[in-house]
């Protein structure tokens, strides 16, 4: 019987996640049941982040999140992959946030983002308090958790943020870092391409996707600020994914979607050798092979069933021998 790279590369090891180059933000109802009819339009390559920070208007959050998790919980949410962003810390309302969230959508969403952290330690917090609540409604699966890195104390506690347990996603909050500066980054800087070249912000984003990579966790990118600029956005995405290693973005605006998930793509050149070396190593039962004249063994088997995973949630067409042994 075949076995599968997830047993044979990984054993007890934990797989890097796996998850969509594009998250798109949705604040309203109207805009999250417009942001699913896109996701079924264009097939499941991007998830949905409902907001529950910003979206909630004052004194209407407790309704605000009553609606998010009827959404998410709703027959319209085909695909599964709606996250939703609970208020921040220092906010009251991010526990109530969670008490109605979790009951009602534990077992559905697709993840929990939390903003606005100063420290590690309000991390911390904060999953525990998601972990007990999930476990006193019955829910045992591990609510992936995105953090956002948007303020001096938080990027100073990257590290140990990102130890925590069932982080997914650290995300880069570049608006808030920028105003936090108190004007010493201009705000200029929050566009293209000062975003990428003033060395405050390059510092913070390479110590941000470091911190990611070497605890299994996804980078992801901010929004571009030009809305309607497809060529501006995947500019962006393309300099975030191969300058500085993030695999993620954010989009704010409906045709930020398609230009974030093609600029992000695997090139589809290394995704036709890797379903050959991974075919093939399969086939020699995961052992030493050589394929077009190179030496493959368990180090390459890894870089290409990452890729190829990408590939997949990118919507790239993949061969039929391919779909059946590795994705059926």
């Amino acid at each position: 019987m075949s076995v599968h790279p997830n047993e044979a590369l990984f054993e007890a090891e934990k797989p890097f996640p796996v998850v969509p180059s594009c998250e798109h933000f949705a604040g309203s109802e109207k805009l999250m049941l417009k942001a699913l009819e896109m996701q079924v339009k264009l097939g499941p390559v991007f998830d949905i982040t409902c907001d529950c920070e910003d979206g909630a208007a004052a004194g209407q959050e407790v309704e605000h999140a009553e609606m998010v998790a009827r959404v998410i919980g709703s027959d319209a949410n085909v695909h599964k992959m709606m996250g939703v962003r609970i208020h921040d810390y220092s906010n009251a309302h991010w526990r109530t946030d969670v008490d109605i969230l979790v009951p009602k959508i534990g077992n559905k969403v697709a993840y929990i983002t939390l903003p606005k952290s100063t420290e590690a330690s309000q991390i911390v917090e904060m999953v525990a308090y998601i972990k007990n609540v999930a476990e006193k409604n019955g829910i045992t699966r591990e609510i992936p958790i995105h953090v956002l890195i948007e303020t001096h104390g938080a990027l100073r506690d990257i590290w140990q943020i990102a130890a925590v347990d069932w982080l997914q996603v650290l995300d880069f909050g570049m608006m808030d870092f920028v105003s936090g500066h108190y004007g010493a980054i201009p705000a200029s800087c929050m566009r293209s391409p000062g975003q990428f070249d003033h060395p405050l912000l390059a510092r913070a984003k390479t110590e941000m996707v470091a911190a990611a990579l070497a605890n299994g966790i996804v980078p992801a990118h901010n929004v571009t600020l030009d809305l309607k600029n497809v060529e501006q956005t995947k500019s962006d995405a393309g300099r975030a994914r191969n300058e500085f290693g993030f695999m993620r973005m954010w989009s704010i605006y409906p045709t930020q979607v398609e230009a974030i998930v093609e600029a992000m793509k695997p090139d589809y050149s290394e995704v036709e050798d890797a379903q050959g070396i991974l075919l093939a190593a399969q086939k020699a039962d995961w052992g030493p092979i050589q394929y077009a004249g190179e030496l493959h063994d368990r180090a390459t088997y890894r870089y290409f069933w990452q890729l190829l995973q990408r590939a997949q949630v990118s919507g790239l067409e993949l061969s039929e021998e391919c779909k059946t042994a590795f994705f059926s």
